[in-house]
């Protein structure tokens, strides 16, 4: 069954993190993604490793595991943009595309004739997103962004990692958290804009920025310094304005305590044996709880230490109040909930080792059009002379003078240890 985008054709001029995550989801909702990549090296992740995909053989290919996570659903194009003849290659596969991504730095695209003023005439139709660090406009827009320096400037890292009085500091988000959420609102901007175009046949160009979308999901911490004018400090796994909603230490481990409202909070001290905390008017209320906190958590700390976090999570998730374990990632894609999900797949890979690679699921489950994974993340390359044949007409011959020329590779090489 066709995903809900068949038969969209989005034109990827992204790399890294931010624009790959936004054309994947594409990707996997059915679109046709012609990723255009720079011959000999490709997208710079391929080479973020260890770890790397390896073969039967137990070579590492060229493929790392920060590539496989963003490039699925993809078809590989190696083309010279830095060449006139590669620049009216892509010019021609935007004529033929619906959907255009790009994080190049501000400008750099249109002193290569390939921003959207250059395309819109070609392409009336086309939806350019330009993905960047700041934007297109603002005393920072010819920066450089990156997803550390974004979680720092953003505001996250002061929200991240232990107070100081407990020996913390601000902490970055142990994936690439800004970078993945700016692909996130990237992709939805793009569907608006399809949606708009259906009404009026007219694209439009999208500019989505790593500081923008950082600064709105601050979400309710952002708008509690708007609406107190006191900085939120760092808390560690401490909920702002909810206690108790921490992660507190059992007698083997630790595990989540979520308390959400006063209901469960009186569940959880007949649990604990503790009702004389649930009567105390410090605590009666999650609002004099918060008002409270420095009072009532060594109160449950004390508990909490006294049984084992299966224990605890037995007897908290038998009266519903809200817990858990906290995994490794062995855990996680081991967890029968995970699998059943299917957010652990394999796909077939011709130079990974058995044939398969494994690779996070998507999370969107659709009742008449289903996501699909039909490419496994591209050899770099792979797909040039076949999408150069199928979308432009080249001929087999047009094509090997292209390469020659260095205009183009293909994917016509070695299939692992070569770094293709």
């Amino acid at each position: 069954m066709a995903g809900p985008l068949a038969g969209l054709v989005v034109l990827d001029l992204s790399r890294i993190l931010a624009g790959p995550t936004a054309t994947q989801l594409l990707g996997d909702l059915g679109a046709t993604v012609w990723k255009i990549e720079r011959p000999g090296t490709g997208d710079d992740t391929r080479g973020w490793g260890p770890p790397f995909l390896r073969d039967d053989a137990g070579r590492e290919t060229g493929e790392s595991a920060y590539y496989l996570s963003a490039n699925r659903n993809k078809r590989s194009l190696a083309i010279d943009l830095a060449s006139a003849a590669g620049r009216d290659l892509v010019r021609a596969l935007a004529e033929r595309a619906d959907v255009l991504v790009e994080n190049f730095k501000v400008g750099d695209l249109a002193r290569k004739g390939l921003g959207y003023d250059d395309l819109k005439p070609l392409n009336p139709g086309l939806i350019y997103c330009s993905i960047s660090g700041f934007g297109q406009t603002g005393p920072y827009a010819k920066r450089a962004g990156y997803d550390f320096l974004i979680q720092g400037m953003g505001g996250l890292m002061s929200l991240t990692g232990r107070a100081d009085a407990d020996g913390g500091e601000p902490t970055k988000a142990g994936v690439g958290i800004a970078d993945v959420m700016c692909g996130m609102y990237a992709s939805n901007a793009i569907l608006a804009a399809l949606h708009r175009r259906t009404q009026t046949g007219r694209g439009q160009h999208i500019d989505v920025a790593l500081l923008d979308t950082q600064v709105s999901w601050l979400i309710n911490q952002g708008v509690g310094y708007l609406t107190s004018g006191a900085v939120p400090p760092r808390r560690g796994n401490a909920h702002p304005t909810i206690v108790p909603y921490n992660a507190y230490p059992a007698r083997d481990g630790a595990f989540i305590l979520a308390v959400g409202n006063d209901a469960q909070f009186a569940r959880f001290c007949a649990v604990a044996g503790a009702d004389h905390l649930a009567a105390d008017p410090r605590f009666a209320t999650n609002a004099e709880r918060v008002r409270n906190r420095e009072a009532l958590e060594p109160e449950i700390v004390a508990l909490t230490k006294t049984r084992d976090t299966a224990d605890w999570i037995a007897a908290l998730e038998a009266e519903g109040v809200p817990c858990g374990p906290i995994n490794d990632l062995a855990q996680v894609f081991d967890d029968p909930q995970v699998r059943h999900r299917g957010m652990r797949i394999a796909m077939p890979h011709e130079t990974a080792a058995g044939g398969t690679v494994a690779l996070i699921g998507n999370p969107l489950k659709f009742s008449e059009t289903p996501v699909s994974y039909r490419h496994a993340p591209p050899r770099l390359a792979a797909d040039t002379q076949a999408v150069l044949a199928e979308a432009l007409g080249l001929s087999d011959d047009e094509i090997a003078r292209l390469e020659a020329a260095g205009t183009i590779a293909t994917g016509n090489v070695g299939k692992s240890g070569d770094g293709t």
